[in-house]
C-alpha cells in the first residue's frame, strides 16, 4: 500500500472523492495484518502491565488541577497560540513559567 500525502486547510474537508478513496483504503487496512518492525517488536504483557500503571499514576496525579486564572492578553498573541492547536493553553503555561523563572525577562517586562 502506497502513502498518499494530502494538505488540508483549516476547516476545508475533503472532496467527496477523497472521502470515498479513504473509505476504500480504511475498509482494505482491516483485513491487513499487522506488520511489526524489527526494531520496535509488539510489547510485552509485563511491558504493557507497566504502562498502564504508569498511564494510572499520571491520571492520579492530573486530579490535582492548577487553579484556574483570568487573563487579559492581546488578540494576536492569542492567536498564534491557537494557532499551535489543542493543548495550546498548556505551552502558555509553561512559556509563563520559564519567563517567570528568568529574572531577566521579568525585569523586561516590568520596565513597560
Amino acid at each position: 500500500m502506497a502513502t498518499i500525502v494530502s494538505t488540508i486547510r483549516v476547516g476545508q474537508k475533503p472532496t467527496k472523492d477523497e472521502r470515498k478513496r479513504m473509505k476504500a483504503e480504511i475498509k482494505a487496512a482491516k483485513k491487513m495484518l499487522p506488520v511489526y518492525d524489527p526494531d520496535c517488536p509488539p510489547s510485552s504483557s509485563e511491558a504493557l502491565a507497566e504502562f498502564a500503571a504508569m498511564a494510572r499514576e499520571r491520571k492520579k496525579n492530573r486530579r490535582n488541577p492548577l487553579p484556574v486564572v483570568a487573563l487579559r492578553i492581546q488578540p494576536d498573541v492569542l492567536e498564534k497560540y491557537k494557532a499551535l492547536g489543542r493543548g495550546y493553553s498548556g505551552i502558555m503555561a509553561d512559556v509563563l513559567k520559564l519567563a517567570a523563572d528568568n529574572p531577566e525577562i521579568l525585569s523586561k517586562a516590568s520596565m513597560r
